[in-house]
């Protein structure tokens, strides 16, 4: 699975819990990220590098985009060409929204890149779930997260502007559409209400990833040694290991480096690097 940073750990948390004997690699692409402020061909270029590495160096047999701005971007094109099942995380997480609320009135919020695709206004409506979506781009959250500042006054005056028009909406339940955003939950929460329920993708995700592994008899059997877990970045290595084991735990207690092997220009021609990743088993 891959992510601009450190917010896919939320997804890679909950597969690692639901999938205990699989093995996991993640890359976060924090030599690039935020991905949100950029434009979509650019992100899209950037997930198809990650996804076809994942496939051809590490011998995935799925692909989780555990970004919410590069499945905006991306996921159908990648579902389209990758030889392994691809899943991403807006589906899930629209399902769980609707599956949530009370009253009918939903909001989520995103990074631009996120809000401006029309991604999840799209998801929620395939739902058929009788429901009135109010979204908000939260831009700064990500930036936040990873700089490992999850909480604190600045964090607070910045989601009481950002989720002002969530709020002024009455919606009663708020998807985190952003798989940075759950580590900010306490400080939403708080400018939110008690009476929000919070949704994150990230559980669902792992259950549909589980059935789609089922689907296609791919998931591996239990297994006398244990799962392997691998976590790469394509920016500081150790401060990608050092904040992402506060993060996501114990599982990541080394860290490698991650460059692309397969480069993408804003077409679709495919250029072959000479220079391996450059990874560490943990």
């Amino acid at each position: 699975m891959f992510d601009s940073g450190f917010g896919g750990l939320t997804v890679a948390r909950a597969v690692i819990d639901v999938l205990p004997v699989e093995d996991l690699v993640y890359v976060g692409d924090t030599g690039r990220y935020p991905y949100g402020p950029r434009p979509q061909d650019e992100v899209r270029v950037f997930a198809r590098e990650l996804a076809w590495s994942l496939v051809k160096d590490f011998d995935a047999k799925a692909v989780i985009v555990a970004c919410n701005t590069a499945a905006a971007a991306g996921l159908g094109e990648l579902a389209a060409e990758l030889p392994v099942p691809v899943l991403g995380v807006i589906e899930p997480g629209a399902r769980a929204l609707v599956q949530a609320t009370r009253s009918g009135r939903v909001g989520v919020i995103g990074t631009v890149g996120t809000i401006s695709s029309g991604a999840y206004a799209l998801a929620v409506t395939d739902t058929g779930a009788p429901v009135e979506l109010t979204s908000a781009a939260c831009p700064g959250f990500v930036e936040f997260v990873e700089r490992g500042e999850t909480e604190g006054e600045q964090v607070t005056i910045l989601a009481e502007r950002l989720l002002a028009p969530v709020r002024a909406a009455g919606v009663d339940t708020l998807l985190l559409g952003c798989t940075h955003y759950p580590y900010l939950a306490r400080v939403i929460a708080d400018v939110m209400g008690p009476e929000v329920v919070l949704v994150s993708s990230a559980d669902e995700t792992a259950f549909a990833a589980r059935r789609q592994l089922e689907a296609f008899g791919l998931l591996r059997p239990e297994a006398p040694r244990p799962a392997v877990h691998r976590f790469l970045s394509s920016g500081d290595v150790s401060w990608f290991a050092e904040l992402g084991r506060r993060l996501l735990g114990p599982e990541l207690s080394h860290a490698g480096r991650w460059a692309p092997t397969v480069t993408f220009a804003a077409t679709t021609t495919a250029t072959i690097a000479t220079t391996d990743a450059d990874e560490e088993q943990p």
